[in-house]
């Protein structure tokens, strides 16, 4: 099946369902109070969620494929339960978007923005539990699980100025008494498969934009991530009941590699927003065209820092800790690759192993951590094998290269000297490894930004005007998103988010990203009484 053919690294980190599910079982009666862990039964109270949750919402919950665990990465014990859907129940929740996807289209583009801006309030609402929902269930530290809602509520905003500009454009017609514009309509039911890393702002991304379009959406998040998920979908639940909406327009299929597959074959997707490794993008997308739809791809980013020697170098080392270090590791838009000019890189290295070796690592739920566990224990083998690749390569271990021997998934952060051109570096490892490097000048340092499949995110530190206008120029950086003095992660949402090459050349978030999710028609309208043909034909 495709969604079962995961390359190593990315690929079984982000979408590998089968084994990276915790454990699956028959449902059992638990008792709430001695199952949910005392100290997050607040976080599951303002959540409405349970020790057992259903998986599936197509208006009403439910689902009756496998229970999958949802695990705590900072220690292994089970949060929470999820009974899955199936493949047929997918094709049911399909069966009712269709049923329901005229009225919402029809629904005026203002109305449809309105709904938005009321999910909007309502996340906001739940900002602090939701936040600390996705610090627990994925690992990342309590402020980028907040920073996480928070964007999908700034989607939000965005998405309600959508509504009252959906702009299409007159275009001057050759013909006298002819008018002649471009139209923007509904593409239609919208499917998303989202990643552990971002188990909240990547569903909103789309999900934000493609409601205020006109398209009902079905979501299938990582089954590692399911809580997350059941909790996005019942508070955007209870705005479309508070207006009488059908709940069809929000459905969720959690599940495995099946009901993907299902989702990326399925014909009533007619778009397909999918997140993840670019061995599995690849098959999603050649899928996706065989049926001729449409879809938007956001996958591998193998990214790379550059720092000059006329930086501000505070500034670059705090930034490349954070876009390193962030998340454990595991953003996209991580920074895998140090650049480093060599008149500053051995005062640079050294301070930057200096801070590396302050990191406080630990809970992600407690204040002062920086560096959270990994996600899974098959990633903690990912960074076991990286570190060995990096020794047999011929790199160094400059600081770090350890697993930490306490329960949960926890390593630690590394950096590595190492030739750009070794296998290790230029594939991309999901965890917090930062390869360094040396460069003699800016083009030096271009070439090897480039060197790499992937293109998502760069970042260049530099003073010097020349270089900022040649890095973001068309000889500069191929990446979707090239910075200045900045970490190459914490993009904001109002330019479109997404990278060229193997990233996949998709984009989602701001800018004219919306135009993904929408078909484009070309309208001109003969008011004249005559009929002058266009390219002055004449058929008399």
């Amino acid at each position: 099946m495709l969604l079962n053919r995961l390359s190593l690294n990315r690929a079984s980190l982000l979408h590998s369902a089968a084994s990276r599910a915790k454990a699956i079982r028959p449902m059992a009666i638990l008792n709430y109070s001695t199952a949910i862990n005392p100290k997050h039964k607040a976080i599951f109270d303002q959540l409405d969620l349970q020790f057992e949750n259903k998986g599936v919402f197509n208006g009403k919950w439910g689902g009756s494929g496998p229970v999958v665990d949802s695990i705590n990465p900072a220690d292994g014990s089970v949060i929470a339960r999820v009974q899955t859907g199936t493949v047929q129940e997918l094709d049911e929740t399909l069966k009712k978007m269709e049923a329901i996807k005229v009225m919402w289209r029809e629904t005026p583009a203002p109305k449809r923005g309105e709904i938005v801006r009321q999910m909007r309030d309502a996340l906001n609402d739940k900002l602090e539990p939701l936040g600390a929902l996705v610090s627990l269930e994925m690992g990342k530290i309590l402020p980028e699980g907040k920073g996480e809602v928070q964007e999908y509520i700034d989607i939000c905003d965005y998405a309600l100025g959508l509504g009252r500009s959906l702009n299409g454009q007159v275009v001057p017609s050759e013909r006298p008494g002819h008018f002649m514009i471009e139209q923007w309509n509904p593409i239609g039911t919208v499917g998303v498969i989202s990643a552990f890393n971002f188990p909240v702002a990547v569903y909103g991304w789309n999900s934000a934009i493609a409601l205020v379009c006109g398209n009902p959406v079905v979501w299938k998040g990582a089954p590692t991530t399911n809580l997350s998920s059941i909790a996005v979908t019942k508070i955007l639940e209870k705005v479309l009941v508070r207006n009488g909406l059908p709940g069809e327009l929000c459905s969720l299929v959690a599940g495995g590699a099946d009901v993907g597959q299902s989702m990326v074959d399925d014909e009533r997707v007619k778009l397909l927003s999918f997140t993840g490794s670019t061995a599995v993008g690849r098959k999603v997308g050649e899928t996706v065209a065989k049926r001729f739809g449409k879809s938007l791809l956001e996958l591998g980013g193998n990214n790379a820092i550059v720092v000059m020697d006329d930086a501000d170098l505070d500034l670059a080392l705090r930034s490349v800790l954070f876009a390193a270090v962030g998340t454990a590791g595991q953003r996209c838009t991580t920074t895998r690759r140090l650049l480093l000019h060599e008149k500053i890189h051995d005062e640079f290295i050294e301070k930057l192993v200096k801070a590396y070796q302050s990191i406080r690592i630990g809970d992600p739920l407690e204040a002062g951590t920086l560096c959270g566990p990994l996600h899974t224990k098959a990633a903690v083998e990912h960074y076991r094998k990286g570190i060995e690749a990096v020794k047999a390569q011929g790199g160094k271990i400059l600081t770090g290269g350890e697993v930490l021997d306490r329960p949960g998934n926890f390593v630690v952060p590394t950096i590595t000297s190492i030739s750009p051109d070794a296998d290790v570096v230029q594939n991309e490892i999901f965890v917090p490894i930062l390869h360094t490097m040396k460069v003699k000048n800016l083009d030096h340092a271009i070439e090897l930004n480039n060197s790499v499949k992937q293109g998502l995110s760069s970042s260049l530190f530099t003073r010097n005007p020349e270089h900022l206008f040649k890095w973001v120029g068309p000889s500069g950086s191929d990446c979707g998103i090239a910075n200045i003095n900045l970490p190459s992660s914490g993009a904001e949402i109002g330019c479109a988010f997404g990278g060229e090459k193997e990233t996949g050349g998709g984009r989602e978030s701001g800018s004219d990203a919306w135009k993904q999710y929408m078909r484009r028609s070309t309208c001109v309208i003969n008011y004249s009484g005559q009929l002058p043909l266009a390219q002055g034909i004449k058929f008399e």
